[in-house]
């Protein structure tokens, strides 16, 4: 695969990668997979958040997404906000300078398009513009691939990511909800098209065989240093209180019944909950996993009976691997996968942690485990061939000179 003038087609994927959430760079994964399969002479490297763990897991040559090094902390001082003004005005430049480089951008999933956890308009939304803007100015394809998207109130956020839909040449979301949002939001929508998160395209580990087939499973609890979304600002210490006091109150109900607990996070900030949660629980029954990868979380996964999880991209890895799953709910997009996932009723609300109500839901889950097993078997199948058809309409609207045949066939 060539661009004009024989030359190899180079290819930029930008995003929140690398900087520790295990669901953005197990995106990142499925592209990379899909790029190095359908289209292996391509060109690749990274414009992110952290481009030494990029470079380092992926073998992707990365750049760092922000001038100022100090873009995740809280300016306070006066020096401070000047640096972080500095640094969204030569962001401009940078940001053109590399897009300028490639034929095509690809933003690789993620909830890019959304606000359901706190977000500030001149973070991510900020840059994301400045993506889609230079990449329309510059003549480069930018790519918005199986995208989560929710209608936003906040005004600046709105306007930055409505503006950043209409400026990008290729979207596709990864559920229908999130393309309703984007049109409610005023973005023509009409070509857009509907296909399951990529990281559905990772491969699916083999379950381990237990050790004692006779006595109950180990149950996965996936936590999150939860505070509520972005209209939720108010009361954030009131929301995580109480999901964190649901949780413990939960995990302590099954280590009293004699089920051992594996705690499961989805990103770095996590570990403060984990820990919270093994200090108040103090029992041998908990213990916690440290996963890496996205792979690593669906390991846990297909070893356990049952998963009970908040992160999306936790769900994820525990429908994947075909193991029922309750979820505890904080957005739209969660209830949607669980009932296009055939799970609909198992759903929790993240912001009001009820533990008995919880248990409830959790044994009831426990009692239809095997019908739910062989649901899941047959969603996944429909979702693999759902992504076949992601990666070959990619393949037809990005790389119009490449074979158009069937792209992926991905291991279930």
């Amino acid at each position: 695969m060539t661009a004009a003038g024989g030359a190899p087609v180079r290819v930029g994927v930008f995003g929140l990668l690398g900087s520790g959430n295990l669901g953005n760079d197990g995106s990142l994964e499925a592209v990379l997979g899909y790029l190095r399969t359908a289209h292996p002479e391509a060109v690749v490297d990274a414009l992110c958040g952290g481009p030494e763990a990029v470079t380092t897991r992926f073998g992707v040559p990365a750049t760092r997404l922000h001038w100022y090094r100090g873009e995740y902390r809280t300016a306070s001082r006066a020096g401070a906000i000047a640096a972080k003004g500095l640094g969204k005005f030569v962001d401009v430049f940078r940001t053109a300078a590399w897009v300028r480089r490639h034929d095509v951008v690809i933003v690789p999933g993620m909830g890019v398009l959304e606000a359901t956890l706190p977000l500030r308009p001149w973070g991510f939304p900020y840059s994301l513009f400045l993506l889609c803007a230079s990449g329309r100015l510059l003549g480069t394809r930018v790519a918005l691939v199986g995208v989560g998207a929710a209608t936003i109130r906040d005004r600046p956020t709105r306007a930055l990511v409505r503006w950043s839909a209409r400026l990008a040449a290729y979207r596709s979301y990864r559920d229908a909800q999130s393309r309703d949002a984007m049109r409610a939001m005023g973005v023509d929508t009409a070509r857009d098209e509907v296909h399951p998160d990529l990281a559905f395209a990772l491969p699916t580990p083999q379950a381990s065989a237990p050790s004692d087939p006779s006595a109950p499973g180990p149950v996965c609890v996936g936590v999150m240093d939860f505070h509520g979304g972005n209209d939720d600002r108010a009361r954030a210490d009131e929301i995580y209180r109480r999901y964190l006091d649901g949780t413990v109150r939960f995990v302590r109900a099954l280590v009293e019944q004699g089920r051992a607990v594996r705690l499961l996070t989805g990103d770095e900030c996590d570990a403060s909950v984990v820990a919270a949660i093994l200090d108040a629980v103090d029992s041998p029954s908990v213990t916690a996993a440290e996963p890496s990868s996205l792979a690593d979380l669906m390991k846990e996964m297909a070893a356990a009976d049952t998963v009970v999880a908040i992160r999306y991209h936790n769900l994820i890895c525990a429908l994947k691997t075909g193991t029922p799953v309750l979820a505890l709910c904080y957005a739209a997009k969660s209830d949607s996968l669980m009932a296009e996932m055939g799970l609909g009723a198992y759903c929790h609300p993240a912001r009001e942690v009820d533990a008995d109500r919880l248990l409830e839901q959790f044994r009831a889950l426990e009692r239809r485990s095997a019908e739910l097993r062989q649901t899941l078997d047959a969603r996944n199948l429909a979702v693999s061939r759902q992504l076949d058809r992601q990666f070959d309409s990619l393949t037809a609207a990005l790389f119009p000179a490449a074979d158009h045949s069937p792209t992926l066939r991905k291991a279930s």
